[in-house]
């Protein structure tokens, strides 16, 4: 099984602060590795809600995290559910709330989950749903149902991709010929749609902006995480803390406006707090994560 590396551990912890009986909700626990963190440090009766829409995910956090079965509760449903599911979590008090946005390692290099353009995903089919016992929309639909403007929009706006407009007339014309079925497909489409010198001069794969984009849409991540963000806020108790781990630029906007929209939230990171270059270098998974913090008042 591939693991995931948890990012910003030590930033975490001392953002979070978790101390001995304070309640806490990871709300991307992933395999679990800051929730681990945080129920070390907040026995002997702390207790935290562990909440991902990936199935595989939550019950690899359950094996992962069975010497604190007592004192952890877990949801297979997304964040943006919290306001639902706290009413149900019987604590008396909610002292912080974790998100660590995107995709996971795990996700990146299961090739049938279709997240990648990397050669372990070459030959998977177009899916990138995090929760696809439960989610209708995939890739593959998008990509060969929707229009030329819509696909340029998307592209555009979440992938931020300077070509958006060339890929997807090449998108479509493709589509005309016969189904775009496998993430290798997709890759030579949007080859063949950039300028070799543009392709050549790019620091990340040529494919990411357009993956990107299509797993952001796929799974409504923006309008989820705007929802998940005024639910915290509001299920909070005083003084809990809000610490979030975002690794775009779009997130990363949405979450430093909602804390500097918010009244009743003291902004604890004026700027964000990025991996030193110690963590990079052993995992270069965390190169792009900014952390967040903000603490209601």
């Amino acid at each position: 099984m591939i693991e995931h590396i948890p990012v910003l551990t030590k930033e975490v912890i001392s953002f979070l602060a978790p101390s001995p009986d304070k309640n806490f909700i990871d709300a991307t626990c992933g395999f679990g590795g800051h929730t681990k963190l945080i129920l070390e440090r907040n026995g002997p009766s702390g207790r935290v809600l562990a909440i991902d829409q990936d199935g595989v995910a939550i019950e690899r956090a359950r094996t992962n995290l069975k010497n604190f079965k007592n004192r952890v509760d877990f949801a297979k449903t997304n964040f943006n559910q919290l306001g639902l599911l706290v009413r149900s979590w019987k604590v008396a008090h909610l002292d912080g709330i974790l998100f660590d946005l995107g995709v996971s390692t795990y996700q990146l290099k299961t090739p049938e989950r279709g997240f990648s353009f990397l050669p372990c995903g070459l030959e998977a089919d177009l899916d990138m749903r995090m929760a696809p016992d439960t989610q209708r929309l995939s890739a593959k639909e998008i990509i060969n149902s929707w229009s030329e403007e819509n696909l340029r929009q998307i592209l555009k706006e979440y992938g931020e991709e300077p070509h958006a407009s060339e890929i997807a007339r090449q998108i479509v014309r493709e589509c005309r010929r016969s189904p775009i079925q496998k993430t290798n497909d997709l890759v030579m489409i949007i080859k063949k749609a950039l300028p070799p010198k543009y392709r050549y001069s790019r620091q990340k794969h040529f494919a990411t902006p357009t993956f990107r984009a299509l797993r952001m849409v796929v799974n409504s991540e923006l309008k989820n995480l705007e929802n998940g963000l005024k639910q915290a806020k509001q299920i909070l108790s005083p003084g809990g803390r809000l610490v979030v781990i975002s690794f775009h630029s779009l997130e990363d906007r949405i979450v430093k406006n909602f804390f500097r929209d918010s009244t009743d939230l003291e902004i604890l990171t004026p700027k964000p707090i990025v991996p030193t270059a110690q963590e990079i270098a052993f995992n270069p998974s965390a190169r792009s994560g900014k952390l967040r913090a903000a603490k209601k008042i």
